[in-house]
């Protein structure tokens, strides 16, 4: 086979272990069988469904093979890239060591795009020869055979165009040593261990057998997909004014765009607003969900459509359409994205039902269906039901995301979408991509995991996830190992510590060491997290019989002062700016797949380290981060902590500087140490781990 000439494009990615790019002849199968000449399996990154699996730019990707030979005979393991503009690039696999003939290499890609990659195995001939001549020559078997075979070798790699003439001046020297009749077995051994050759063949492997695997596609999105700070506000509350009759009038975007430097200042990226849109009348729910509203309660923002329009109007409580656009431009120029929500559903006087009965369920009895939640009914709610036209449905939601795409909306928070069918949001977000590669999609989908991991391997780039319900050291450690390892190939978790509709029993009974606790873990644990308005306040207090706040503010307006608690000292926004600002400055934070839970002797203190290699970062600089949490917020616990300080490249039992990223304190750790954290002073530490020179 005619080598073919390839371009390489390094900028486009970082590799602990690059390689020199070369092409290769691959050994061709049988006509009648499957497996290539080395079997390669259980490769990845992978996404089930035929999907391809996603990254981030800059996000260190691990590329894994399981990959073996028959016999004794050694072999190698590269994963060959083409980035989106059709550069190549080579990366060695190292073994994982866990005797189960795992391999893997961590790159991160840069360009954004479709990128596509291969597994390529082979026998590695000259590590086969080095591993035998190593234990033959010092035991005196075969020793001319071993001389003679490497000397071989030697000459074969000479042969390789453009070598420098230093490696082949090496390389004669070499084969002269081993096939003269003076040097002496310790001579020749020397030759055999000789780490200048070594790193050459590593470099430059003698490979035969080349088998090559199924060329496959990785998708990479703009960082924003995988990495950001959320904090969501309903605009109609912010700037909202009681008057002296005891009524609140609305706030706009105008009086909301005031809170804009606020949340900023906390360090948060995206600002995610609830529907926007006019407000049915019919049916309108009341304060905590009541079927009795008063003539001045808002309605919930997800009843959507009345009088005033639909999914492509704004409600004229909070201005107009250019105002809305100031509002996103403003945002903008505070660092902060808009993420809007996308409800597709209907209040019964949304303009829909009138021109488009047939998009609704009716019932024998001639009504339409209500959405339902068994026994819960949402008569404000009428569902789309997508099977009934869906070339008409289709083609009216692409417009109305075009509609707020050219409004400067690049975020959509979809709202349900497992109630929706699978194959609409796969073309839905497929179409509008291939328009609009950096619109993002979120899907709140709290269901089950086969249809939460379908969604997000058929295209939503984050997800909502089980982490609101997990809050015992063992269910957090099942979980983070999950999404860190399971599922991070295709699936985002976005890790809110609350929204409008959950507020946990532990958040309820938890007091303010819960808020802490879990800020802490969500912030540090995933490079996306999201925080509802009110939870830096510890709002606790639950509807009676429900999960969620009482005087919930989907129903009306809430009336916060952000300002007086800070100064009073009752507000948790200086740790949130605190966490923000130590996820900024530290790369492995802004990983997900780098997470490894470590133990410790007392059954509510969570430990688990982020470590990214520096290769792998823009500094240069390894960047190791260290979390120990206490996850029960009524009592102060102390324990000792077991550290694997291997994962991130201390050997056991080396100690090592620690500074903690909440207090400024310094220690200095092994890996065993005691620690104690008082849940209503210090909860947790956030540990640099520091690298001496």
């Amino acid at each position: 086979m005619a080598a073919s000439k390839t371009r390489t494009r390094p900028d486009t990615w970082r590799s602990v272990r690059p390689i020199p790019l070369r092409p290769v002849t691959a050994w061709q199968a049988n006509a009648d069988t499957l497996t290539p000449r080395i079997p390669l399996t259980e490769t990845g990154p992978s996404a089930p469904g035929g999907f391809a699996p996603k990254a981030f730019a800059g996000e260190a990707v691990p590329f894994r093979a399981t990959v073996f030979r028959e016999g004794h005979d050694l072999i190698g393991v590269q994963v060959r890239l083409t980035d989106p503009a059709g550069g190549e690039s080579l990366h060695r696999l190292e073994s994982t060591g866990d005797g189960l003939d795992h391999w893997d290499v961590l790159v991160a890609p840069l360009a954004r795009g479709t990128w596509r990659f291969r597994f390529e195995a082979f026998g590695d001939d000259y590590a086969t020869w080095r591993h035998a001549a190593s234990l033959k020559i010092p035991a005196g078997v075969d020793v001319a055979v071993m001389r003679e075979q490497g000397a071989l070798l030697f000459e074969r790699a000479k042969v390789e165009p453009k070598l420098p003439s230093t490696d082949r001046t090496r390389l004669t020297a070499a084969a002269r040593a081993l096939r003269a009749k003076t040097t002496t077995p310790e001579q020749a051994l020397a030759v055999v261990l000789d780490p200048d050759l070594a790193a050459f063949f590593r470099a430059r492997p003698l490979m035969s057998l080349v088998s090559i695997g199924e060329s496959r596609e990785l998708l990479v999105e703009r960082e924003r997909a995988g990495v950001g700070a959320w904090y969501e506000f309903f605009p109609r509350s912010e700037g909202a004014v009681r008057l002296p009759d005891g009524s609140i009038r609305s706030g706009t975007f105008r009086t909301a765009a005031e809170r804009l430097p606020g949340v900023a200042a906390m360090g948060f990226d995206v600002l995610y607003l609830p529907p926007i849109h006019p407000i049915g009348e019919v049916n309108r729910k009341g304060p905590n969900n009541t079927l009795t509203p008063g003539p001045g309660d808002p309605g919930s923002p997800w009843a959507i459509g009345g009088a005033a329009g639909g999914h492509d109007t704004v409600h004229p409580d909070l201005g107009t359409l250019a105002d809305f656009r100031t509002f996103v431009d403003r945002a903008h120029d505070e660092g902060l994205e808009i993420a809007l929500d996308l409800a597709l559903q209907a209040a019964p006087d949304h303009p829909w039902v009138a021109a488009h009965p047939e998009w609704f369920t009716t019932l024998p009895d001639g009504t339409i269906a209500y959405a339902e939640n068994p026994p819960k009914k949402y008569q404000d709610i009428y569902p789309v039901n997508f099977d009934l036209d869906p070339s008409g449905i289709r083609a009216e939601v692409l417009r109305i995301v075009r509609h707020w795409i050219a409004q400067g909306v690049r975020i959509f928070r979809v709202d349900n979408p497992h109630t929706k069918p699978l194959q609409f949001w796969e073309w839905l977000i497929r179409t509008v991509n291939a328009e609009h590669p950096d619109v993002l999609f979120l899907a709140e989908a709290f269901t089950r995991p086969a249809m939460m991991q379908a969604l997000a391997a058929a295209g939503f780039q984050q997800s909502y996830s089980y982490f609101t319900w997990r809050n015992t050291k063992a269910e957090l450690e099942e979980f983070l190992d999950s999404i860190s390892h399971d599922t991070a190939d295709f699936l985002r978790p976005n890790l809110f510590v609350n929204t409008p509709d959950i507020l946990t029993e532990y958040l309820q009974f938890g007091g303010r060491a819960a808020f802490a606790t879990r800020a802490v873990i969500a912030a540090s644990a995933a490079p996306l997290y999201g925080v509802y308005a009110g939870f830096e306040l510890f709002e606790s207090v639950a509807r009676p019989g429900a999960e969620e706040n009482i005087d919930n503010e989907k129903y009306e307006y809430k009336l916060r002062d952000f300002a007086a608690a800070e100064r009073s000292g009752d507000s948790l926004a200086p740790l949130l700016t605190r966490l923000n600002e130590i996820r900024a400055a530290h790369p492995s934070l802004r990983q997900l797949r780098d997470l490894e839970l470590h133990t410790s002797d007392d059954d509510a203190i969570l430990v688990f380290s982020k470590h990214l290699d520096g290769a792998l970062t823009a500094t240069g600089a390894a960047d190791t981060i260290i979390v120990v949490v206490n996850v029960d917020p009524h009592s102060v616990r102390e324990t000792t902590v077991h550290l694997d300080t291997t994962v991130f490249g201390i050997p056991r039992g080396d100690a090592f500087t620690v500074t903690d990223l909440l207090t400024g304190a310094e220690w200095t750790w092994t890996d065993h140490v005691y620690v104690r954290l008082d849940a209503f002073t210090q909860p947790a530490h956030i540990l640099h781990v520091r690298r001496e020179a």
